[in-house]
């Protein structure tokens, strides 16, 4: 059956979102993708056998709202295993990607989708804030290069998951690397090196929360992970993956320096009502 002019235009959006004792954050979640000034979406929930309320709050939006679909796990199984179930029940031309803690400005999908269609991309991400647990803002923006291949991308993780969205149509079915973190990265990795171009959108169009005792909150933690993917998924030598791995750590490390000298700046020099906590 072909597609009417009106789903040519709006394609629909498939959001892939894992969820794992959830309930504190969910619902923030959930109303940043209804408030979207683009409404051809649907939203997948995927369950991960979560122990708290977070199945509830789900059923609770999903009473008034068809466009969300929840999907409950009987055992945990980790969030790749949830994304990918996620993305084979999606229906849509476009797939974006939402943490279940993480926040969707309201333009992000409409500015995104316009930006990838007027310019024939296949892979796009922007910039994103990060946030406290209580949702007040960090001064931490990441970086949306306009272009990122492979090389690149290897000695500089720019790309956030809550940032992505990916053209189905032109680059097929997606599959995220069954490991327990990192997972995203090795999919943009995998995909770069298909030869595929990751296309930035330099607008902050996403909140990602740094939650306590996170894996990506965790600096040593993530480095092990960065790792892992060099060696095992990617399958670089030895002197490759230092060659990546110091490029990587000398980022985290300007990063982190330069942080730290705005708040001693801040904390030094400016008058105590301007210093914004963090």
């Amino acid at each position: 059956m072909e597609e009417s002019l009106e789903q040519i235009q709006k394609p629909l959006v498939s959001i892939i979102t894992p969820a794992f004792n959830s309930a504190k954050f969910i619902n923030e979640t959930i109303e940043s993708v209804l408030k979207q000034t683009y409404t051809n979406w649907e939203l997948i929930i995927v369950d991960d056998d979560s122990s708290d309320r977070t199945v509830e709050q789900v059923k609770e939006f999903q009473r008034w709202d068809s466009r969300i679909m929840l999907i409950e796990l009987k055992e945990n199984r980790g969030s790749a295993v949830a994304r990918n179930i996620a993305m084979k029940n999606a229906k849509g031309r476009y797939i974006a990607f939402l943490d279940s803690d993480d926040l969707w400005l309201p333009m992000k999908l409409e500015k995104q989708l316009k930006f990838m269609q007027k310019n024939d991309i296949a892979f796009s991400f922007t910039k994103y804030i990060r946030i406290y647990e209580d949702g007040s803002e960090t001064k931490a923006i990441s970086r949306a290069p306009k272009k990122v291949n492979y090389d690149f991308l290897m000695k500089h993780c720019v790309i956030g998951c809550l940032t992505v969205m990916l053209d189905i149509q032109k680059i097929g079915s997606v599959e995220m690397t069954n490991i327990r973190t990192r997972q995203d990265y090795a999919l943009w990795l995998k995909l770069t090196r298909q030869g595929y171009i990751a296309y930035g959108l330099p607008e902050i169009l996403s909140k990602y929360r740094l939650v306590k005792g996170s894996i990506s909150s965790n600096k040593w933690k993530a480095a092990k992970q960065n790792w892992y993917v060099y060696r095992r998924i990617e399958k670089q030598n030895l002197f490759k993956s230092i060659w990546y791995f110091c490029n990587y750590a000398y980022t985290g490390i300007k990063s982190v320096n330069k942080r730290k000298v705005e708040k001693e700046y801040e904390s030094k020099w400016l008058p105590q009502k301007q210093v914004t906590k963090l």
